[in-house]
């Protein structure tokens, strides 16, 4: 279970092995050093390659050893709990991305659960879910990606609440954002505002996102922000300029060159 002061703010991509990086972000970067080159820019990432596969243990502990003490990571469910079963009988499955993901130790911050946009509201659903993750894996913070607006009620909010699980605030083009906080934790994924996994924020809207943060912080709230807009390389970017408005930064020095990244337009 990561130990996190209240009022910690994390900024990161949302992954980082994407071959288009190959010339821009990672120019000059050997592969086996391409998560040290985020944690020299960022504080924190999201693990975005356990929605599609199984990570093997081994690989989780290689990333731990490999990034400074206070980096952090967020890990996304498996599509198999949250597409296939649709969060009903995924118990078993639950445990075993806990028992992969343990080897990120104290490193883990939260996981995050992302939900089809085609999934409509279900409390019985919900309340099944969050009485797995009690159960099944009680020692780390979650976050539910809503993307179908019918979970966007007063009765959802309050069991995500009572269970201390966080809403994830989801903005894109094309499914809804829930502007809601239901615990001391808060989880922002900026997707690209019109172009979704590919737009620039605008200056106007980093600082804004900033401002929201910062008054999350104030109130004690562990705050976590990943930038989904990695298409053209603009979770860097904007990932760099909201990092620089909130003065967070990693713990060890930057390369000496910064990334280079193709730029898409800002929004």
């Amino acid at each position: 279970m990561s130990d996190v002061p209240a009022g910690s703010i994390f900024v990161g991509p949302s992954g980082w092995s994407y071959r288009s990086w190959s010339e821009s972000v990672f120019r000059g970067v050997r592969v086996k050093d391409r998560l040290a080159h985020i944690a020299s820019l960022f504080n924190a990432v999201e693990v975005n390659g356990s929605f599609y596969r199984q990570i093997a243990p081994a690989t989780y502990r290689a990333w731990r050893d490999g990034t400074p003490d206070d980096f952090r990571f967020a890990v996304k469910g498996h599509r198999f709990v949250t597409h296939y079963r649709r969060l009903a009988s995924c118990g078993d499955s639950v445990a075993r991305l806990r028992d992969q993901a343990r080897g990120l130790g104290d490193k883990l911050a939260v996981v995050l659960w992302q939900l089809p946009a085609a999934l409509p509201a279900e409390l019985a659903r919900l309340d099944d879910f969050l009485g797995v993750l009690a159960a099944r894996w009680s020692g780390v913070r979650h976050a539910i990606e809503f993307r179908h607006r019918s979970w966007f009620t007063a009765e959802v909010q309050a069991r995500l609440a009572a269970a201390r699980v966080a809403v994830c605030l989801a903005d894109a083009p094309d499914f809804p954002l829930w502007d809601a906080v239901t615990t001391d934790l808060v989880y922002v994924r900026l997707h690209g505002h019109t172009r979704k996994y590919a737009s620039r924020y605008s200056r106007a809207s980093v600082r804004r996102w900033a401002a929201r943060a910062r008054a999350w912080a104030s109130e004690g709230r562990q705050v976590h922000i990943y930038l989904d807009n990695d298409a053209e390389g603009a979770a860097i970017t904007d990932g760099l300029a909201l990092s620089a408005e909130l003065e967070v930064r990693p713990s060890v020095a930057p390369p000496q060159r910064g990334p280079t990244v193709r730029r898409s337009r800002a929004v």
